[in-house]
């Protein structure tokens, strides 16, 4: 069994952050600060560990937030010496946007030199949410950095729906002035930066999908493979809907004459194993046609009703009156992101965003 994502702060980690800082600061009071962020740890999950650090850190540093933050920077590591890092940094985030916001300059330029060593796209939200203009001038700044940690910084830490973190609603409702940072980074070396702005334009189409459809089409002209790939994931949740610009961006559009035969080869399925189906598709028109087909899968919820989630699978360029099988084998185990419930679910067959075939299969949890 994974292990729990709480334990990524466990008391070890919080003695060795002591010792970092200590030796920033010899002031500083490690004991004291081991005692008050571990204490009852065990019952905590993982962002209520990470508060308790946060104030244990608040508690045993200088009450001056600049003296704070000093100490804080000179514990990051150094070529010559270790330091904070990792998920220690987790609560460090929490302490700078907690604390830091009447020092925004200062604040930020903490929250950089520490994304090296663990991101800093928590800590940076509330600065945003509490002055936009102002926070986006400096981390726009922040996309020709050296430091390809630093550039994804600029573009993960504005995505409207960061996952994990507080949403940002002025740019839920007007992404506009982002756009301007994911533009710097579409054709930025590394891949890392690149998933980034794909994840956040993801995000920005669950709210203005035409406004990502036409981003798209604006600069998919003359793209590079690269480019072209984080185009194609920026636009997954528009694909996976159907969505009319989305579709025809890629070279898709609605399937005609297209016909799906759905087959479960594991009508029942026991929690930890794998639910096996097939398709034949059949192209029943006169063109060859170019097939984009997904499923989901629509599990029960803890109140009985069915909640979709949508599955990539596979691309066809399947020509007139040709007939193809495909399968796949979905594995249904414990995850960290979804809670499995007995009883009835549905798989759908999606080709081009339509639904062409459905079925159910019962889930025993055994």
């Amino acid at each position: 069994m994974a292990e729990p994502l709480k334990n990524l702060l466990h008391p070890g980690l919080v003695k060795e952050m002591a010792a970092h800082i200590s030796r920033a600061a010899p002031d500083f009071d490690g004991s004291r600060f081991n005692d008050l962020a571990t204490v009852d740890m065990d019952a905590l999950e993982l962002m209520q560990r990470a508060d308790q650090i946060k104030h244990a850190l608040a508690q045993t540093l200088p009450a001056d937030y600049p003296a704070a933050a000093a100490i804080l920077r000179r514990a990051l590591p150094a070529e010559d010496k270790p330091g904070l890092s990792g998920w220690a940094l987790l609560p460090v985030n929490q302490f700078v946007s907690e604390y830091g916001l009447g020092h925004f300059d200062l604040s930020l330029a903490l929250l950089k030199a520490l994304t090296p060593h663990f991101t800093a796209e928590f800590g940076i939200r509330r600065f945003i949410h509490a002055d936009q203009d102002r926070a986006l001038a400096e981390i726009s700044g922040w996309v020709s950095d050296d430091n390809h940690h630093v550039r994804r910084l600029a573009s993960e830490g504005t995505r409207p729906r960061l996952p994990w973190a507080m949403r940002l609603p002025g740019l839920v409702k007007n992404p506009d002035p982002i756009l301007p940072i994911l533009i710097a980074l579409l054709d930025d070396p590394e891949d890392y930066v690149r998933r980034s702005v794909a994840n956040s334009l993801n995000d920005i189409a669950k709210d203005h999908p035409a406004l990502v459809a036409d981003f798209v089409e604006r600069h998919i002209p003359g793209a590079s493979p690269q480019r072209r790939q984080l185009l194609r994931h920026a636009s997954r949740t528009l694909l996976k809907k159907g969505h009319e610009k989305a579709l025809a961006n890629f070279g898709f559009a609605a399937a005609k004459g297209v016909t799906a035969a759905l087959t479960v080869a594991t009508p029942v399925v026991v929690f930890g194993d794998k639910l096996g189906f097939s398709i034949d598709v059949t192209n029943g028109d006169k063109a060859p046609q170019r097939l984009m087909v997904d499923y989901a899968i629509h599990h029960v919820k803890a109140n009985g009703t069915l909640a979709p989630k949508v599955f990539k699978w596979k691309q066809l360029d399947l020509p007139a009156g040709a007939r193809q099988t495909i399968t796949k084998d979905h594995a249904i185990r414990a995850i960290t992101t979804r809670v499995y419930y007995p009883g009835t679910h549905r798989i759908e067959v999606l080709i081009n965003g339509a639904i062409s075939a459905a079925a159910d299969f019962d889930l025993r949890m055994e």
